[in-house]
């Protein structure tokens, strides 16, 4: 009879395997994210510093400014780019998703997915100069309508044309996390309830959409988060009317404003309205596809 293997001896000290395997990059995120981070928000107790001056935390004069009425214009704009950028995405991109996932070749929507990668292999700086090209008023856009016999658009330095750039930057996002999970999709629900009665809308609504809604979710927030913190888009074809709360963080560290204290208080303030959005994602979404 063959005598039992004794039990495997667990290691007496397993924290040092986990200190060696995580300790490098948890210094690395420390130094370069939650060091920086912390900075940030003892600047932003500091009212009025500059470069160079002493950092002598004293009140909180700087978040009171960020709900100044013009400060909460530029916040308002940011959420309104941000919103309606990811409502646009949402539209263009569940009924493209949709038909690569249910309906495309099954040998064809790899390509498929990749023609939408394509555009995210390129700097976001020259797919918005691209736009620029596009929309200006000598551009190609009013180049075709002039010639259909149409007036020419005035797209550029407007709000119109910053969604079209925003949307155009995080379609591929939507894209992607929606066909994961419309992919997924259970036909045989589907087919029940046509037997059923249902007609297509009532199809959409009360089997497509229930079993999706982890994925619209994380797509939307990803995007969500993404526009509002967008920079180049808002800038470069929305124009001086178009400040948003990254133009305004910018101006206040790199500008003619310098002012530290107040930028790092909008910087805090970004910051917890992205945590907050990325816990509702971690929630809501579907975690399978993001």
């Amino acid at each position: 009879m063959l005598n039992p293997q004794p039990p495997l001896e667990k290691p007496s000290q397993p924290w040092l395997g986990l200190s060696i395997l995580l300790g490098p990059p948890g210094l690395w995120l420390f130094l370069l994210l939650v060091l920086p981070t912390l900075i940030i928000v003892e600047l932003s107790l500091v009212p009025n510093i500059h470069p160079g001056e002493v950092v002598n935390p004293s009140g909180l004069d700087n978040y009171f400014r960020v709900f100044d009425a013009i400060n909460l214009r530029v916040l308002g704009r940011s959420l309104l780019f941000a919103s309606g950028s990811t409502l646009l995405c949402l539209l263009l991109g569940f009924p493209v998703a949709y038909w690569i996932a249910q309906m495309s070749p099954p040998r064809w929507r790899n390509l498929l997915l990749l023609g939408f990668i394509l555009p995210l292999w390129t700097s976001s700086l020259l797919r918005t100069y691209a736009w620029i090209t596009i929309l200006r008023p000598t551009g190609l856009l009013n180049t075709i309508l002039t010639s259909l016999g149409l007036p020419a658009l005035e797209l550029l330095n407007r709000t119109p044309a910053v969604f079209i750039g925003m949307a155009y930057s995080y379609l591929p996002y939507m894209v992607l996390i929606l066909y994961a999970s419309l992919e997924k999709l259970d036909r045989e629900l589907l087919e029940a309830s046509a037997d059923l009665g249902a007609n297509p809308l009532e199809t959409f609504w009360k089997v497509t959409i229930p079993q999706t809604f982890p994925g619209i979710a994380a797509a939307s927030l990803l995007v969500f988060i993404s526009g509002l913190g967008d920079f180049v888009d808002p800038e470069l074809l929305g124009g001086a009317s178009s400040m948003t709360i990254s133009r305004l963080i910018y101006n206040q560290f790199l500008g003619a404003s310098r002012n530290w204290g107040f930028g790092s208080a909008l910087s805090t303030v970004l910051i917890v309205a992205v945590s907050v959005a990325i816990a509702l994602l971690i929630k809501y979404g579907d975690r399978e596809s993001i």
